[in-house]
C-alpha cells in the first residue's frame, strides 16, 4: 500500500475546490533583498503555471517602470492562468494595472485600501467615509477595464467587522468578483479568524455571491493554519507564496497548503485543489535560486530534511514500510532524482533536450550562451546534473537582465592562514576599458570586494553574505548571494561557480551594476 492509498482523496465536489492565488512575484518580491528582473519573473510565472496555480499576481505595476514591464511580460507570455496586477484604490494605480494585464488570457485587477482605524489615522490620514468612497470608485473604474476584479481590505483582521462589511458590500455592488480578507500583520488566531469571517458573512449577505479569499501573513507562524481556518468557513481562494517568502516573516506557504489539502482532504470536509504537486520541488528550487532566499533544511515539504531519516529506528521503519514515518510520498512533491546527466562531450542537441525537459525553451542566442557556460562547467566538473543546468540557466538570466555594466575578467589572491588576505581584480566595462585594482582585507571575500570598489570607484558595505551548494559532492556548484548598501540603498547580487570566491566576486559586481542602473527615487511598496 502506498502513502496515497493510505490517505485517499475525498470525492471532489466542485463547491469545495480551493483556488490558489500565488503572489510570489508581488508580495514575495517585496521581501528584503529580493529584486526579480523581467526574465526571471516570466520564468517563475511559467513554472507557476506548470505547478497549476489558478492566479498569478505578477506585481505592482505603478511601483516602477520595471515592474510594469515585468507584469506586462508575464501577462503576455504565461498561458492558462489568470494574471493579476496590484493597485491602490486610486484612478492612476487602477488604470496602470489594467494596462499591464491587457494582454493576459485572463486579466485581473486587484485593488486594495486599508480599513483598520490605525491605518486610517496614521497611514492614509482619511476618515471612514473617504475610504468607503475610494473603494467604491476604484472597483467601479476597474470593472470598466476588466471583468475580474479583486478587492482587499488591508489590515482587515484589526478592523471593525461592521465597517469592513460596509466597505465589502459597496465593492460587491460595484462589481468586485473576489473579496480578499487579509491578516496583513499576521496577528489573528485561527478561531478568531473564523469568527471574523462568519460575522462578516452575517453582516454582508452579498458576500455569499462572490469568491471569498484569505491572505495570511506568518508573523506568529500561523499563516497556513489561518488560511485553512478561513477555508473551513467559506473562503474558496487562498493566497500565498512559494517557500512562504514575503514581507517580514512571509506569507502562507503555497506548497504546504497544497499538500495539506492533498493529504488531509477528508479531515477538511473534502476541500481540494488542482495544484500539480509533483512540480512543487522544482518550483521551490527555482524560486530559491532566483530570489537568493535559501530554504531552511527543516522546512515542511521542500526542506532537504523533509524526507530524511537519520535515527536508526526511523531508517529501519521506513525501509520496512514508508508509512511508518512518511505521511507523504516523496514522488508526490517531485522529489525523485532526475535522470538528466550530461558530460563534456554532450552537444547542443543534448543540452537543448535536457533544458526542454526541465521546462526551459531557449532561442538560438540563449542556447549558445547556455552552451558556452555548460561546456566551461563540464570541463571543470565532468558530469552535469539537472540541478547544475537549472543553476547555470538561472545565472545566465541574471547576466542577460543586468545589461550594461562591469564584468569580472580575472581575480588573483595572495595569503594564507594567519596572513593578511590580498586580492587583485581585472574588470571590463561595456566601452572596452579595463580597470585593475588591488586591496587587502581581513579575509579573501573582504579583500575581493574592496578591490572591486577600488577598480570601479564604488564604496559598498556588505550587509548579508551567503554561500550554499547547488548540488552535492566535492565538485558542487557554489551559489553566492550578497546584499550590500551602496549610496544609501540596498542591492543584491547572486552568482554560481565551482569556485565560491569567484561566485562571491561576481555576485558583488552584479550588486554594483544594479546600483548603477537603479532608478532615481524609492520604489513604491505596498499591498495586503
Amino acid at each position: 500500500m502506498t502513502v496515497d492509498e493510505q490517505h485517499p482523496a475525498a470525492p471532489q465536489d466542485p463547491a469545495q475546490r480551493i483556488t490558489f492565488f500565488d503572489t510570489t512575484l508581488r508580495d514575495g518580491e517585496q521581501a528584503p533583498g529580493i529584486t526579480l528582473n523581467t526574465r526571471e519573473k516570466v520564468e517563475i510565472g511559467l513554472q507557476l503555471a506548470r505547478l497549476g496555480v489558478d492566479v498569478i499576481e505578477a506585481g505592482f505595476p505603478i511601483s516602477s517602470p520595471g515592474d510594469f514591464e515585468a507584469v506586462r511580460a508575464v501577462a503576455a507570455e504565461v498561458p492558462g492562468v489568470t494574471v493579476a496586477a496590484l493597485a491602490r484604490a486610486n484612478e492612476k494605480d487602477v488604470t496602470v494595472a489594467g494596462e499591464a494585464v491587457r494582454d493576459a488570457e485572463r486579466g485581473r485587477i486587484h485593488t486594495f485600501i486599508a480599513t483598520s482605524d490605525i491605518h486610517l489615522t496614521y497611514k492614509l490620514k482619511m476618515d471612514r467615509a473617504q475610504v468607503l468612497g475610494a473603494a467604491r470608485d476604484a472597483v467601479r473604474l476597474a470593472r470598466t477595464i476588466v471583468d475580474d476584479v479583486e478587492f482587499s481590505c488591508e489590515d482587515a483582521t484589526r478592523s471593525d467587522v461592521l465597517y469592513v462589511a460596509e466597505v465589502v458590500g459597496v465593492a460587491i455592488a460595484e462589481g468586485a468578483t473576489t473579496i480578499n480578507i487579509p491578516d496583513t500583520v499576521g496577528y489573528t488566531m485561527p478561531n478568531e479568524f473564523q469568527r471574523f469571517l462568519l460575522d462578516l458573512y452575517e453582516a454582508c449577505p452579498s458576500l455569499h455571491d462572490v469568491v471569498l479569499s484569505v491572505h495570511c501573513h506568518n508573523d506568529l507562524g500561523l499563516a497556513v493554519a489561518n488560511s485553512l481556518a478561513g477555508c473551513q468557513v467559506g473562503a474558496r481562494q487562498v493566497e500565498g507564496c512559494v517557500n512562504g517568502i514575503g514581507e517580514r516573516a512571509g506569507n502562507a506557504s503555497i506548497e504546504e497548503l497544497a499538500m495539506i489539502l492533498r493529504t488531509r482532504a477528508e479531515a477538511l470536509g473534502g476541500l481540494w485543489c488542482d495544484v500539480n504537486t509533483p512540480e512543487i520541488t522544482r518550483s521551490s528550487r527555482l524560486v530559491s535560486r532566483m530570489t537568493g532566499y535559501v530554504v531552511q533544511p527543516n522546512k515542511a515539504i521542500v526542506g532537504r530534511n523533509a524526507f530524511a531519516h537519520e535515527a536508526g529506528i526511523h531508517q529501519h521503519g521506513v525501509l520496512a514500510n514508508p508509512l511508518t514515518y512518511e505521511i507523504m510520498d516523496v514522488h508526490s512533491v517531485g522529489l525523485s532524482e532526475s535522470e538528466i546527466v550530461l558530460g563534456k562531450h554532450s552537444g547542443r542537441h543534448a543540452l537543448r533536450n535536457a533544458l526542454e525537459e526541465l521546462g526551459y525553451e531557449l532561442d538560438r542566442d540563449e542556447l549558445d550562451q547556455a552552451f558556452n557556460r555548460f561546456k566551461d562547467l563540464a570541463d571543470r566538473k565532468g558530469r552535469i546534473s539537472a540541478a547544475d543546468l537549472e543553476a547555470i540557466v538561472g545565472d545566465e538570466m541574471r547576466v542577460e537582465a543586468a545589461g550594461d555594466g562591469y564584468t569580472l575578467r580575472e581575480i588573483h589572491f595572495e595569503g594564507g592562514t594567519g596572513d593578511e588576505a590580498n586580492a587583485r581584480v581585472v574588470m571590463g566595462d561595456t566601452d572596452g576599458n579595463v580597470h585593475e585594482a588591488a586591496s587587502s582585507g581581513d579575509g579573501p571575500v573582504d579583500a575581493l570586494m574592496k578591490a572591486i570598489d577600488a577598480a570601479v570607484g564604488t564604496t559598498g558595505t556588505l550587509i548579508e553574505y551567503q554561500v550554499s551548494a547547488v548540488t552535492s559532492g566535492k565538485d558542487a556548484l557554489g551559489e553566492a548571494r550578497v546584499v550590500c548598501e551602496i549610496d544609501g540603498r540596498r542591492f543584491a547580487g547572486q552568482s554560481v561557480s565551482t569556485d565560491v570566491l569567484e561566485a562571491s566576486a561576481i555576485a558583488y559586481v552584479r550588486a554594483v551594476n544594479a546600483s548603477r542602473h537603479a532608478e532615481h527615487g524609492e520604489r513604491i511598496a505596498g499591498g495586503v
